[in-house]
């Protein structure tokens, strides 16, 4: 892609989600939603590949009625009570529509089935952007909305989320698809928690931010699109493989690493409003995507290809990894120690 060109798009998104981030009334969120969507449709079918250009389809589809019905929850509240503003969404209609608008626009169960497709069709980085930057948008209006929204619905939707995010990724070859659907399963917890503590899932999405790129920018430096390409990736990049290995773990949620303090933090948040029994649910739902992650983290340090693999072979070239990397990898490891601090920051 001609760079002036990849510079005006990624322009475009920093200023849709400034747009959408900086906003108080409902048009002008809705007007930094649309730029964003329109600024990754060339970023994801920049390859021209069949399967690029129908997830960019896809993808655009499925915003264009999310950003529909985000605007006829907001016309419909204005009808209803006079107001614009985005902290004002009190009609109940208007509540229902926004939530299911922005759970499509999230990936949320039931309006999941787009996100892993759209993500194969994409290029690594770019299924980095859909994961991270595409979300942070609409997170943000849940967050500015959320003394609103109906927590039952809430809370159906998030284990629902946890559940089929981590079921559907445990028979997925793909590492793209299991990184979608792993991304379902993180906003079943942050979609769950949303109502009671509002900054616990910020903090949650800071935290999985930070991780999921530490993820695909390792996968991404291996060229690993695959489990079998996994597989043969130790004897070129092993310390590589081994941060991989930690980093995955930090994403399941295991203690003593980053990833363990948003489950933490929300299981115990849980446990003070009374709802035991949904966080013993949501921790026993972890443990399928802990399966899959295990899986990945196997594949990439443990195991040997047990025999000659049907891909090309990649020439080992001694580059030095990305500074970025070596960065994000370290923080995705060893920050659950000061987590009092980022408490009190967040």
């Amino acid at each position: 892609m001609n760079p002036q060109a990849k510079l005006i798009f990624i322009t475009s998104l920093l200023l849709g989600t400034t747009i959408t981030l900086s906003s108080n009334h409902w048009i002008t969120a809705w007007a930094g939603l649309e730029i964003n969507t329109l600024a990754i449709l060339p970023l994801i079918s920049k390859s021209h590949h069949p399967r690029a250009i129908e997830a960019a389809t896809k993808y655009f589809l499925v915003q264009a009625t999310a950003s529909t019905l985000v605007l006829f929850a907001s016309m419909t509240n204005a009808w209803a009570t006079g107001q614009w503003d985005i902290t004002q969404l009190t009609h109940p209609a208007s509540c229902m529509i926004l939530t299911s608008a922005l759970a499509m626009k999230l990936g949320l169960v039931p309006f999941h089935f787009w996100f892993p497709e759209v993500l194969q069709g994409s290029p690594l980085i770019t299924g980095l952007l859909l994961s991270t930057a595409m979300k942070f948008p609409p997170i943000t209006l849940l967050f500015m909305t959320s003394p609103s929204l109906n927590p039952i619905l809430l809370t159906t939707m998030a284990i629902l989320s946890a559940a089929l995010g981590g079921w559907m990724g445990l028979n997925q070859t793909q590492t793209r698809k299991i990184m979608a659907f792993s991304s379902i399963s993180h906003l079943g917890w942050m979609a769950m928690i949303l109502v009671y503590d509002p900054k616990l899932t910020l903090l949650n999405f800071y935290l999985y931010t930070l991780i999921t790129a530490a993820v695909f920018l390792t996968l991404n430096t291996i060229k690993a699109l695959n489990l079998s390409t996994l597989m043969t990736t130790w004897t070129k990049t092993p310390s590589l493989s081994a941060t991989l290995l930690l980093t995955l773990l930090s994403l399941a949620g295991l203690p003593p690493l980053t990833g363990f303090l948003p489950k933490w933090m929300i299981i115990q948040e849980l446990t003070k409003q009374d709802m035991t029994p949904t966080a013993t649910i949501m921790a026993l739902l972890s443990l399928l995507s802990l399966f899959f992650y295990l899986r990945l983290a196997y594949c990439a340090t443990i195991t040997l290809p047990p025999h000659t693999t049907n891909h090309m072979k990649l020439w080992h070239t001694h580059k030095p990894t990305n500074a970025s990397v070596a960065l994000l990898v370290t923080m995705s490891t060893l920050l659950l120690p000061i987590s009092p601090m980022i408490r009190t920051i967040v």
